[in-house]
């Protein structure tokens, strides 16, 4: 069954598409005052969060519900299941109000702090969650490379927070982000160099460049491209550039070895003959197994006396043999 979710259309009035002074257009703000109880159907979003937050949401579950009835949704939480479920009710005024409850309990799951979270309600406020276990197979590689985001004592993390005024958070596998759309999208690029080994303050000082052209008012219409430095990847060979002591002048460059071009076959090559095939074909091999058979003859042989030779023992009758086994 599809849930239909009726809203009430208003012709605007002059007051809410008015203009605001220098030619901008000025976007009212969706109160309760202004919205009527419009949804028909009840719908519901629900998330899981790990086992470690039981103790951490059984204590902040009291606050989570009060900042959900200010936009007169339902929340509940199911420790058995391991999950978070949001609700709207029959008084629910805003019909996006759900999408950021949503977002809300998302963050949570998270462990992004309660008050930060629920900022999340304000309009002009988006999230970013980024998946950065993908980026990096190798994990002692990935674990250097996250902690390099971070910097000594998370000082690279501040300085990309107050340049695009977000709230980061570099949790296990993920990096969550909270902040204006624009700001969200320039953290992201920041971090995705960062896994793909560029270092983070190159992205910080094109922020800062870009920050300080903004302010010139000059600047506005031109082209930044010019002032801002774009980093490239260089792999440069180890050489030992030192002039001799003798003549004062550089060292001569090596000279390359010709390489022997190769004779295409479309045959594999040969095996490589073995140690007995070598003999074999050289007489050696049934040489040598016919002086072994001689020198075993010589050992089974009998051995002399001084009399002469040595008393054969009689043989056993095949009777006598029967009785012994």
């Amino acid at each position: 069954d599809l849930t239909v979710s009726v809203l009430y259309w208003q012709k605007p009035s002059r007051s809410m598409s008015a203009v605001a002074e220098g030619g901008k257009y000025h976007v009212p703000e969706w109160t309760k005052e202004s919205a009527k109880p419009c949804l028909t159907e009840l719908s519901k979003f629900a998330t899981l969060f790990p086992k470690y937050l039981e103790n951490y949401f059984q204590t902040i579950w009291k606050d989570v519900l009060i900042v959900l009835k200010q936009q007169d949704l339902e929340g509940k939480l199911d420790l058995i299941e391991g999950s978070m479920t949001v609700t709207t009710t029959k008084n629910t005024w805003d019909p996006y109000s759900i999408i950021k409850a949503r977002d809300f309990i998302k963050l949570l799951s998270r462990s992004v702090p309660l008050h930060q979270a629920q900022k999340i309600f304000q309009d002009d406020i988006t999230y970013d969650i980024i998946k950065i276990s993908s980026m990096v197979r190798h994990k002692e590689r990935f674990v250097k490379r996250r902690q390099r985001l971070i910097g000594p004592n998370a000082q690279t993390l501040k300085a990309l927070e107050l340049l695009t005024d977000c709230y980061i958070l570099v949790q296990g596998n993920t990096v969550a982000v909270m902040g204006t759309w624009k700001g969200c999208k320039a953290v992201r690029s920041i971090v995705t160099d960062c896994m793909h080994n560029i270092h983070p303050i190159y992205g910080i000082k094109q922020l800062l460049i870009k920050r300080e052209l903004g302010k010139d008012e000059s600047m506005k219409n031109e082209d930044w491209s010019r002032y801002i430095p774009q980093f490239r990847k260089t792999h440069q060979k180890k050489r030992n550039l030192q002039p001799d002591p003798a003549t004062g002048e550089p060292p001569a460059k090596k000279q390359k070895k010709p390489r022997k071009e190769k004779k295409y076959s479309a045959f594999p090559p040969e095996p490589t003959p073995r140690i007995e095939d070598k003999l074999m074909a050289s007489g050696q091999y049934f040489e040598q197994q016919k002086k072994e058979e001689k020198e075993k003859r010589k050992k089974t042989k009998a051995p002399k006396t001084e009399d002469g030779p040595a008393e054969k023992r009689p043989a056993m009758k095949k009777s006598a043999k029967k009785k012994k086994e």
